[in-house]
């Protein structure tokens, strides 16, 4: 369930098979020592598709880094109110 709306949006990563069940970490804008958010890989399946995606349902709107489970900053992204934002990152 995502809670968008307003000044929240979501965000949704998609990632391969080598990062499931790992955790992915977002933080505000490009400050390393920020306070980091994570959520862990999950493996979905639809039909006979299948996606590895971490979710974050309820971001507050603005730019964010997104740091690999590795501890690297991967990619900075900007959230949209009432939007999901994806990320095909790690595929």
């Amino acid at each position: 369930m995502l809670d968008i709306g307003d000044d929240v949006g979501a965000l949704m990563i998609t990632t391969g098979p080598a990062l499931d069940e790992l955790e992915i970490e977002i933080s505000p804008g490009t400050d390393r020592t920020a306070a980091r958010t994570h959520n862990q890989v999950h493996v979905r399946r639809s039909g006979d598709q299948i996606a590895y995606t971490a979710v974050f349902p309820s971001v507050k709107a603005g730019d964010y880094t997104v740091w690999h489970p590795d501890g690297w900053a991967y990619a900075e992204v900007t959230v949209r109110g009432g939007e999901v934002t994806l990320l095909d990152a790690w595929g």
